[in-house]
């Protein structure tokens, strides 16, 4: 908290007539009323910039977000200052362009939310430092949000799902499972004891030189993983989950990834490719990684939904598994996760694609 707060501190000094130029810049016609209260949402925990505004009815009244992703993909992962200068550029046009689309002028809000953490603290301070000039100036209430908390629940803006329920996030910086018991009421139940999915996913794709291959040059690490996969086999190498005999709902992916870096290493020598090009056998270890990937997290999930049943943490027909996050929107882990649900006779409900993914929406 303490990197955070100098962090925020440097960026208040530096833009704080911007911020009043940016308020100056709305010119809307007085006279419009809104009868519901309107939030402001604004995320930056990592490398995607986002705005929403949306009612206490959870009406979404505008929303914009800039990605950081092809940048990042030209420097082979993210680079925090690098993100920090590109939230810096980008957080007064997305918050403008959030504003606009919702016609709400700044003076209408009733309240200003900006994730504080979990995330990149360069990145976090950027969105902290911009909402704290706002709300100084404007005299709103600031409220401060919890990124996974935003994740888990999203999925009350589109799905009526009553508490509790449980809750996988698995992004590229997170992999937790959590009883939701209510707003702000949480049990952790399992969470990853070093690297994300997504971030052992981005190192193998970026092992494997995926930003060479013609089908997925302009693609993240994992979108590029999930696509190859398709044409692979992913019985070519045998690979056992982590952690079977492990009694509880953690989760482990470093192991996984230093196997998958030994096989392509092997099937470099037999190949006689020299690292930084494609193997012939690139769709198999991807589709592999990503068989392996799935298994590992349906076994610890199916832990977590038998120890709440067993405690009747949960109803014991039609609970609710809610899976968000970046990875969630991976259709062969997300079916892996269905074929769990149908046998534990639970629900599986997923927010849609855009919002799996960081966005203001959550936020606000």
């Amino acid at each position: 908290m303490l990197i955070l707060n100098k962090t925020a501190g440097v960026v208040f000094k530096t833009s704080k007539r911007k911020v009043h130029e940016f308020l100056q810049s709305f010119n809307f016609h007085p006279g419009t009323q809104f009868f519901h209260k309107i939030v402001l949402g604004i995320e930056t925990s990592c490398d995607d910039t986002a705005a929403a505004v949306v009612d206490e009815t959870g009406n979404v009244l505008g929303e914009a977000i800039h990605s950081q992703t092809q940048v990042h993909l030209k420097t082979g992962g993210i680079i925090p200052p690098v993100a920090q200068q590109l939230h810096r550029e980008n957080i007064q046009r997305i918050v403008q362009e959030a504003l606009s689309a919702s016609r709400v002028s700044p003076g209408e809000l009733s309240a200003i939310a900006t994730t504080t953490k979990p995330g990149l603290a360069l990145s976090l301070g950027v969105g902290l430092s911009f909402s704290l000039q706002l709300v100084d100036q404007l005299k709103k209430p600031f409220i401060p949000i919890h990124h996974m908390e935003a994740h888990a629940l999203t999925i009350r803006l589109t799905n009526k799902v009553e508490f509790p329920f449980l809750v996988l996030l698995i992004s590229g910086g997170h992999c937790l499972l959590a009883l939701v018991q209510g707003v702000s009421d949480f049990l952790l139940l399992g969470k990853s004891l070093d690297i994300a999915p997504g971030d052992m996913l981005d190192k193998v794709a970026r092992r494997l030189s995926l930003t060479k291959h013609p089908e997925c040059s302009t693609m993240s690490g994992g979108k590029a993983i999930e696509h190859l996969a398709k044409q692979g086999n992913p019985f070519n190498f045998d690979i056992k989950p982590a952690m079977q005999r492990a009694k509880n709902c953690d989760f482990s992916f470093t192991g996984l990834q230093h196997i998958i870096d030994k096989i392509i290493m092997q099937k470099e020598k037999e190949e006689g490719v020299e690292k930084g090009h494609i193997l012939s056998s690139a769709a198999d270890i991807a589709a592999t990684v990503q068989h392996t990937t799935a298994c590992h997290i349906v076994k610890r999930t199916h832990r977590a939904i038998l120890f709440c049943k067993q405690r009747d943490l949960l109803p014991q027909r039609n609970a609710v598994l809610v899976v968000s996050g970046g990875v969630a929107s991976n259709l062969y882990i997300r079916r892996a996760l269905e074929i769990l649900t149908n046998a534990t006779k639970c629900t599986l409900l997923c927010p849609p694609p855009r919002l799996c993914t960081d966005n203001g929406i959550m936020i606000a």
